[in-house]
């Protein structure tokens, strides 16, 4: 099997407020590109989307600009930026820091699959 797409033409895009992710959808991997503008917090612009308290989503991330402060729900909290490879599990929320937009890329089945969608 091979499977080439490219980002210029993405599966989907999906916005929400004070941002957009988009996607493809490929064979073992959906890959996303999630931009997140200055003053984007999770519990604020996706909460009232997920209906959750917090982000239920798994992520492996790659951030491209930006950076990006994210809380875990047992209170463990860092700061992620240019060059940072994190992963993130199902609990936590986030915001931008500064007043630069934040691109990261979600390598994670579920982030493009299931993140800023009503159930």
């Amino acid at each position: 099997m091979l499977e080439v797409k490219t980002l210029d033409k993405p599966d989907e895009r999906r916005d929400y407020p004070r941002g957009h992710l988009e996607a493809v959808h490929m064979t073992g991997l959906d890959f996303a590109v999630a931009t997140f503008e200055p003053g984007w917090r999770w519990s604020e612009s996706v909460a009232p989307i997920a209906g959750t308290d917090s982000c239920r989503i798994h992520h492996n991330g790659y951030v491209v600009s930006g950076r990006m402060h994210i809380r875990m729900d047992d209170g463990a909290e860092t700061e992620v930026g240019p060059g940072d490879v994190f992963v993130c599990a199902p609990g936590h929320d986030a915001w931008v820091v500064g007043d630069e937009q934040c691109v990261v890329y979600d390598f994670a089945g579920s982030m493009a699959k299931e993140y800023a969608k009503k159930d």
